[in-house]
């Protein structure tokens, strides 16, 4: 069957995890009670560093940020899975399946980033104390946050316009729950060879190299935490890394974990339910993970509770330092 360009024929098929109709309810009521977790623990931790002026740091201000871009980043594909159960409907329109796909590309590459520079704001803390205030001040950590979003837009933008080139045949059936890139790519029936090239190029260089920035930072960290003399402030040091770190692990561990499932099992539905992992659990435990053992985030919640009205701009926090 010849190619033909989706002008023709605008729809996908979002197959999901299960095409068993008796499995769909519990499906529904899965990913709605993460879905809401999700939602409501990150925005807990936004009113929580709105609220309390002693959260108003540069640790909290990227914490923030970070909740907030995980809010989007599962808002750009479960809502949609959400409907598609309850109207029995796996259709998507081509331009909401490319608009989602770079919303997902955006969201997930602002997670990759924010975290790289919550890892260089704890190794600037532990190495350089004395010249955190300085160093870390409010006009670098505006432009660290306004440059990951300026890498983000540029690359899922870069990665859509080359989907927008591709063309299609009349099967299209994705086998995943929302527009993931490397599906879209396999399902087109023109050369996709320079598609593969970007994307994969713009995973090592993004990615990888974000990656690489995490582990020399927690390097020197490790190097400061060992030439510290007393066990308490070891201990210290090392609970001010611990949640950030943990996160950073389910991160990467699961997307990693996806990219092995997708070429090692061949099942239609593998791959969808590996991506689970770091599009739904991991958003949906950061709260948990930074708030467990934290007093200041605590104090911070009873106070958003406290007021009747938070004023000013919710996730732009970063007013002064105490």
């Amino acid at each position: 069957m010849a190619p033909r360009n989706l002008t023709e024929n605008n729809e996908f098929l979002l197959m999901g995890f299960s095409e068993e109709s008796e499995l769909q309810p519990l499906i529904y009521g899965l990913f709605l009670s993460m879905y809401l977790i999700t939602v409501f623990g990150n925005l807990l931790i936004i009113l929580a560093v709105s609220s309390d002026s002693h959260l108003h740091t540069p640790m909290y201000f990227f914490l923030s940020n970070l909740s907030f871009v995980d809010i989007c980043f599962t808002s750009t594909t479960i809502p949609k899975m959400l409907w598609n159960i309850q109207t029995q409907n796996k259709v998507i329109t081509y331009e909401g399946c490319i608009i989602q796909m770079y919303f997902f590309l955006l969201f997930s590459g602002l997670d990759v980033f924010l975290l790289t520079v919550m890892a260089y704001d704890r190794y600037v803390a532990i190495c350089h104390p004395l010249h955190y205030m300085a160093i870390m001040n409010p006009q670098l950590c505006g432009l660290l946050v306004l440059v990951s979003w300026i890498i983000g837009v540029l690359h899922s933008l870069l990665e859509s316009l080359m989907v927008l080139q591709l063309s299609f045949c009349t099967v299209l059936e994705i086998p995943h729950f929302f527009c993931e890139l490397n599906q879209m790519i396999q399902l087109a029936s023109s050369d996709t060879f320079l598609n593969n090239v970007v994307m994969y190029s713009g995973a090592v260089l993004l990615a990888g190299s974000s990656l690489m920035c995490i582990l020399y930072s927690y390097s020197k960290i490790v190097s400061s935490i060992y030439e510290i003399s007393s066990a308490q402030g070891k201990y210290k040091a090392l609970s001010t890394c611990a949640s950030h770190l943990s996160v950073v692990s389910l991160f990467y561990c699961t997307g990693l974990g996806v990219y092995l499932s997708s070429i090692s099992i061949h099942s239609l539905h593998s791959n969808a339910r590996a991506s689970v992992m770091y599009t739904v659990v991991t958003p949906m435990l950061n709260p948990f993970i930074y708030s467990l053992r934290n007093k200041d985030l605590k104090r911070g919640l009873k106070m958003s509770f406290g007021k009747l009205s938070i004023k000013g701009p919710i996730f732009l926090g970063l007013k002064k330092y105490p």
